[in-house]
């Protein structure tokens, strides 16, 4: 169940949470737009007013705070290496709450942000609790051998029999083991990371 808050954010900004993201919200939501458009005439977005939707997009999806979201867009701007906006994704995606959502751990990236919290991931062996960790290519991830029992851990082989994680990530389900193999890379295009860096260069 969608709770209201995320329902109302969803409505304004789109289905960027997991539960959002099926064929019923979208007719629901199509149905709402029609009704509501009879006879007016859409407003059309300020550049600004785009910027800010997709910040706040990527802010919500990523379920981190505007204080968080704003030190990874600092650093981004900062990157030499890379362009700003391939740093900026990096980032977010590196994150272990992401990463244990993306190898399919966790249904939702809130829930893996619990599931890290609690402790129940190793990385290289050692427990963490920190969500934000970043994981770097050849860091690896494991189960907590006293966490492998817990409900949210049962037939997890079973559940991820069809699950294809990113290609950057391995996880094997059998034997508990994953690997961060490369930096992270574009999934969907969903998200446009160079309209978010030019709402901060303003």
């Amino acid at each position: 169940m969608i709770s209201k808050p995320k329902y109302k954010i969803a409505r304004r900004l789109g289905p960027i949470y997991e539960k959002t993201q099926t064929q019923r919200f979208t007719l629901s939501e199509a149905r709402r737009a029609k009704a509501a458009g009879r006879g007016k005439r859409p407003k059309a977005l300020s550049d600004y007013g785009l910027q800010l939707i997709e910040k706040q997009k990527i802010k919500f999806s990523y379920g981190i705070s505007e204080r968080q979201f704003g030190n990874y867009v600092e650093e981004a701007m900062k990157s030499i290496a890379v362009a700003p906006s391939i740093k900026l994704q990096e980032s977010l995606e590196s994150r272990l709450d992401n990463v244990a959502y993306r190898i399919g751990l966790a249904p939702t990236r809130a829930s893996a942000r619990q599931m890290v919290a609690h402790g129940h991931l190793l990385i290289n062996g050692k427990r963490t609790t920190s969500p934000s960790y970043r994981v770097k290519i050849g860091d690896k991830i494991g189960i907590r051998e006293g966490s492998k029992n817990k409900g949210i851990f049962q037939e997890l082989a079973k559940k991820l029999k069809n699950y294809k994680s990113p290609e950057w990530l391995r996880f094997d389900p059998n034997t508990f083991a994953g690997e961060v193999e490369n930096k992270p890379k574009a999934l969907d295009g969903a998200f446009n990371f160079d309209t978010v860096l030019e709402f901060y260069s303003r």
